[in-house]
């Protein structure tokens, strides 16, 4: 089997695994891989599930990046600069990886995040819009590493962008903002504002599996 960069949890379709659709979850700041499993769990049943753990260590946890807090407090900061691109490289290298070691269907990737995680998911499709055929960034924002990259493939790009109307970790404008740039880059964004917090709450999983059971046949 191919070496996978980075530790992750895998959860195979009961029927034709080969050649199957995936998703891969990135889980928010302090979590880990079997965080979001939970709500991998009510997506469809043909999809795999690769669950990834990010490199470092924190607070019980793990993170995909330090947090840059030159601009102000914790709902104003960016991702560290060396830390994100090592962390945006080691889950496309997981990416790569993984379809050939559990024969995926490489034309049907999709990317599920959250927080942290939805911040590397939107880079990412930026980055290589062609990679991943959709995706769902909960609770992030668009790092501004990437805030003015105009990339090739984006145009109608399906897209979830879900917020929390109550956030006080990453606000409702962040990822509005993230929204707004990639409509204007032409992706098909679909929005979601929700009362809570940081969290994913009910109404938000209904609408993500909606989204996922609409672009992950």
């Amino acid at each position: 089997m191919t070496d996978i960069p980075l530790d992750h949890v895998h959860v195979a379709p009961d029927d034709d695994a080969e050649n199957a659709p995936a998703v891969f979850v990135l889980h928010g700041r302090g979590a880990d891989e079997e965080d979001l499993l939970p709500v991998a769990r009510h997506l469809p049943d043909g999809l795999h599930v690769i669950s990834l753990r990010a490199p470092d260590p924190l607070q019980g946890g793990y993170t995909w990046y330090a947090l840059d807090l030159s601009a102000g407090g914790l709902e104003e900061s960016q991702p560290d600069a060396a830390e994100f691109r090592r962390s945006l490289d080691l889950v496309a290298e997981s990416v790569d990886a993984a379809v050939d070691a559990y024969d995926l269907d490489a034309d049907r990737l999709g990317l599920l995040g959250f927080s942290q995680g939805a911040i590397t998911s939107l880079s990412l499709v930026l980055e290589a819009p062609d990679r991943y055929a959709w995706v769902v960034a909960l609770h992030g924002y668009l790092a501004d590493a990437h805030a003015d990259v105009e990339p090739e493939g984006i145009a109608g790009k399906p897209v979830f962008v879900g917020a929390g109307a109550g956030d006080r970790v990453i606000p409702e404008s962040r990822s509005a903002t993230a929204a707004d740039r990639l409509e204007e880059l032409g992706a098909a964004v679909t929005r979601g504002s929700y009362p809570g917090g940081h969290g994913i709450g009910p109404e938000e999983l209904a609408d993500v599996v909606a989204f996922v059971e609409t672009h992950a046949s």
